[in-house]
């Protein structure tokens, strides 16, 4: 049961980790929406703003997908170290029910043998 629970709130921090996650990313993007950029101009007729504009966009394109990449990577093998964690408590529950299976044909054959020695012994108390 102790590691039923423990299960039950590995999943449960596996999921609240998942929601943190999203919102962390639902931040970031917000965040580099929100950021602003100083262009410096230089007046000369040969200055292309659409290019430089393109140059910018693809430069924070670039940082989000890095940030994105990196947050992602983080999330995954937090949730793969988990999802091992998980796996163990499984096996190791598996094997406590197995010593608890024995345990019980134990005390099952135990009380066999009591009463199979009570019997052998309420005959000569007669």
């Amino acid at each position: 049961a102790d590691l039923e629970d423990k299960v039950g709130a590995l999943t449960d921090e596996i999921n609240f980790l998942r929601n943190v996650y999203e919102e962390e990313l639902r931040e970031l993007q917000a965040s580099i929406k929100d950021t602003s950029v100083v262009v410096q101009m230089d007046n000369s007729r040969s200055l292309n703003m659409e290019q430089i504009v393109a140059e910018v966009k693809s430069q924070y394109e670039e940082i989000a997908a890095r940030s994105r990449e990196e947050a992602e990577a983080w999330y995954k093998n937090k949730f793969d170290q988990m999802s091992v964690q998980a796996s163990q408590f499984g096996d190791e529950l598996r094997i406590v029910k197995g010593e608890v299976a024995e345990i019980t044909r134990l005390i099952g054959r135990l009380q066999s043998e009591i009463e199979a020695v009570k019997a052998q012994v309420q005959p000569e108390a007669i």
